[in-house]
């Protein structure tokens, strides 16, 4: 149970280390190439743009009557 405890433990941990270095990779991209920048940034307003646009509205007006 020991050994399976510490093997769950090493994947976890070279996954937030592979994820940091992915991170910290295409920071250093995006300050190099501006134009990978204005793409990520294009492309995470558009993002924000569909979540809006698809998310369900909430109503403020409930009908008398409904908890």
């Amino acid at each position: 149970m020991t050994l399976l405890r510490f093997l769950v433990s090493l994947f976890a941990f070279i996954g937030a280390l592979a994820a940091a270095g992915t991170l910290v990779l295409s920071l250093i991209l995006m300050i190099r190439f501006p134009p990978l920048l204005v793409a990520v940034v294009l492309a995470c307003w558009i993002l924000c743009k569909l979540l809006k646009v698809l998310a369900p509205q909430k109503t403020m007006t409930h009908e008398a009557g409904t908890p």
